[in-house]
C-alpha cells in the first residue's frame, strides 16, 4: 500500500491537505503526532521540497518551523526570494524518529517510505504547476530526480524537466551541522541565488 490509495483525484490543495491527515500509506503514521502537509500560495512559482518534518514540525503541524526553518528563512531573504511567495513541503509527510530517553532523534526515511509518500508530492506539484522546484537535501532530490541523483555532484545545477526546472541543494540542517557553518551558509545562499535568477527570467 502507498499514499496513492489515499490521494483524491482532481483535489485542490485544501482537499489534499485534509485527505493526507488520514494517510496510512506507510508505517510512519503510527508514531508521528500528525501529518505535516505543505503550505504556501496555490499559485506559487517556486516550490521548496525538504526531506520530512522534524520534531518541532511534527508537534506544530507546519513545515520548517524549527531551527532549519529559521535558517532557511534567512537564506531566502539573503538570496532575494520572498518567503511568503514560496510553497514549502516535504518528500515524506510524517516524522520518522527513534526515542532516546525523552528525546526523539531524527531518522532518515527509507526508500520504501519515500516511494510510498511520493503521490502526495506529485499531487501538490500537479495542483500548483510551479516554474521552479528546489530539492533541499538528498531525500528530496532522489524522490523527484531519481535514486541515483547525487547532490555532491550536481548541487546548484539547473535541470530542465518536462513540467518545471529543478535545482538541488543541501538541506538547511546540513548547514547547521557543518563544522564551517559560515562557508556552508554562503554555499547554500549561492544555490538559492541561482533559483532567484531563474524566477527573474
Amino acid at each position: 500500500m502507498t499514499a496513492a490509495d489515499y490521494v483524491p483525484e482532481g483535489a485542490d490543495l485544501a482537499e489534499l491537505r485534509q485527505a493526507a491527515c488520514g494517510c496510512h500509506g506507510c508505517e510512519l503514521y503510527r508514531h508521528a503526532t500528525q501529518t505535516v502537509f505543505g503550505e504556501g500560495p496555490e499559485d506559487a512559482r517556486l516550490v521548496l521540497v525538504g526531506e520530512q518534518p522534524g520534531d518541532r514540525e511534527d508537534v506544530a503541524g507546519h513545515p520548517f518551523v524549527g531551527p532549519s526553518g529559521r535558517l532557511l528563512d534567512r537564506a531566502l531573504a539573503d538570496a532575494g526570494i520572498e518567503r511568503d511567495s514560496v510553497y514549502i513541503t516535504n518528500a515524506v509527510k510524517h516524522f520518522k524518529f527513534s526515542e532516546r530517553g525523552k528525546r526523539r532523534i531524527h531518522q532518515k526515511p527509507g526508500r520504501t517510505e519515500i516511494v510510498a509518500c511520493t503521490p502526495w508530492l506529485t499531487a501538490e506539484l500537479d495542483d500548483i504547476h510551479p516554474e521552479v522546484v528546489v530539492c533541499l537535501g538528498a531525500v528530496a532530490a532522489q524522490s523527484l530526480l531519481g535514486k541515483d541523483f547525487r547532490i555532491t555532484r550536481q548541487r546548484g545545477t539547473v535541470l530542465e524537466l518536462p513540467d518545471f526546472r529543478a535545482v538541488a541543494t543541501v538541506h538547511p540542517s546540513a548547514v547547521l551541522r557543518d563544522p564551517d557553518r559560515d562557508a556552508a551558509y554562503r554555499g547554500f545562499v549561492a544555490d538559492l541565488r541561482v533559483v532567484s535568477g531563474l524566477l527573474r527570467d
